[in-house]
């Protein structure tokens, strides 16, 4: 499968960090697809920030092996996914692009999201990431499990 074939999955910050931390689950599940070259992780400057910020605040509960082996599982994780960056978007760009959501935290990532056109956009927060903003972006905004279910009616029509 060609990477212009794979499905291109832009994960949030939630989604990713669950993935990495959860031992197993839906979050766990697309990672792997990731890594097995299934799907393509689009992988945001901004999320990425986020998520290395939230590993941090995990290290601080670990015991010192516990927190090596997290640092280590993480730098192999995306190593091996290779995923595709995103750059941060310009102070200009978020101020122009505030208006898409109506929490300004969320508008880089937003702004990283529309401007890598992914497949899906699979975030936790739906409340913040609602169909409105999908409309106004024209992204696919879902959680992992409405992710697998698309993934599986796909599988159920082509089978």
């Amino acid at each position: 499968m060609s990477q212009r074939e794979r499905v291109r999955l832009f994960l949030d910050s939630n989604v990713l960090t669950a993935g990495i931390v959860s031992p197993w689950g839906l979050d766990k599940a697309v990672l792997s697809l990731c890594a097995a070259r299934i799907c393509r992780l689009v992988l945001a400057e901004a999320v990425r920030e986020e998520v290395e910020e939230n590993l941090l605040l995990r290290l601080d509960r670990l015991e010192s092996e516990a927190a090596t082996r997290l640092v280590d599982d993480y730098a192999r994780l995306i190593a091996l996914i290779q995923p595709e960056i995103v750059p941060y978007p310009s102070q200009a760009e978020v101020r122009a692009g505030r208006h898409l959501i109506r929490h300004a935290a969320d508008v880089p990532v937003l702004l990283s999201a529309a401007a890598s056109r992914p497949d899906w956009f699979l975030t936790h927060n739906t409340k913040h990431f609602t169909p409105a903003v999908a409309r106004r972006t024209g992204l696919r905004i879902a959680r992992p499990a409405e992710f697998f279910y698309a993934l599986s009616q796909s599988i159920a029509r082509t089978g």
